[in-house]
């Protein structure tokens, strides 16, 4: 009885499915890069972030050699806020959407290179916040007093607006554009689409004229190649590509009359 006992547990043992990544780490802004393979168990529907967090838990690397635990960013776990953005299997995603199921083995992560890595998986996002500070990426008031409500926006307007709300600054697109790197200044299709959300607000399109600038300036809109990779990987399937032609067009009727007006 006992011997049977013990060659079902050898045969469970056995049978049990395990999960293999194989991470690209960073100890530092200024070390080198390497890799290290980890292998956790297998849960049914767990993500990447589960999988991080399992090595978390118990910090030991392939070869059984215990290790610093991996540093990755995260904070809703719904897909949205966009603080875990890595790059999973050579693309751009969210690792807490990313589930085991779907991805091949063994899981390569990486962190989003565009971006100088603070340690492992955490990189700085400042550039992106600094390009929407470039395009008043904001609706300015007066918050001192009670302003009563907004104008409205006919519904039309609102429901191609909220497709472009919908971002939430994660960096996929950032990652994937082929002309956002160390030797441009290219903001990035993401700030363009929300200076085409803000101008086509009531109130933001006061500084219409401030954004149009923006983009004609370094890093600007020019700087895009067209290559269309952003709209692929938008966790949000928002359409950048079809904000970045109508920036194209408000910025060129804009550099048309400033030129008149001269």
């Amino acid at each position: 009885m006992a011997e049977s006992a013990m060659e079902t547990a050898q045969s469970t043992a056995a049978e049990k499915k395990t999960v293999e990544l194989i991470i690209e780490r960073q100890d530092g802004p200024d070390a080198a890069a390497y890799t290290e393979s980890f292998v956790v168990d297998y849960v049914p529907g767990m993500n990447v972030i589960a999988c991080l967090m399992a090595i978390q838990r118990n910090p030991v690397n392939k070869d059984g050699k215990r290790v610093a635990p991996v540093a990755w960013e995260s904070n809703c776990l719904e897909e949205v806020c966009g603080a875990c953005m890595m790059v999973i299997n050579g693309r751009p995603r969210q690792a807490c959407s990313s589930l085991v199921d779907k991805l091949e083995q063994p899981i390569r992560v990486k962190p989003a290179r565009t971006f100088p890595v603070v340690r492992d998986l955490v990189v700085d996002r400042s550039r992106m916040f600094e390009a929407l500070k470039k395009v008043k990426a904001w609706i300015p008031i007066d918050g001192t007093y009670d302003l009563g409500a907004g104008p409205r926006m006919p519904e039309r307007d609102r429901q191609w607006a909220y497709e472009l709300s919908r971002c939430f600054t994660c960096g996929a697109c950032v990652e994937a554009c082929p002309n956002v790197n160390d030797r441009t200044e290219f903001m990035g299709a993401f700030a363009i689409s929300q200076a085409r959300l803000f101008n086509a607000h009531p109130t933001g399109a006061m500084h219409r004229e401030e954004r149009l600038e923006a983009l004609m300036g370094p890093g600007g809109i020019q700087e895009c190649g067209n290559a269309q990779n952003c709209v692929q990987v938008c966790p949000k399937g928002i359409p950048l590509t079809t904000s970045i032609a109508a920036m194209n067009r408000q910025v060129t009727y804009h550099a048309i009359g400033a030129w008149l007006k001269k």
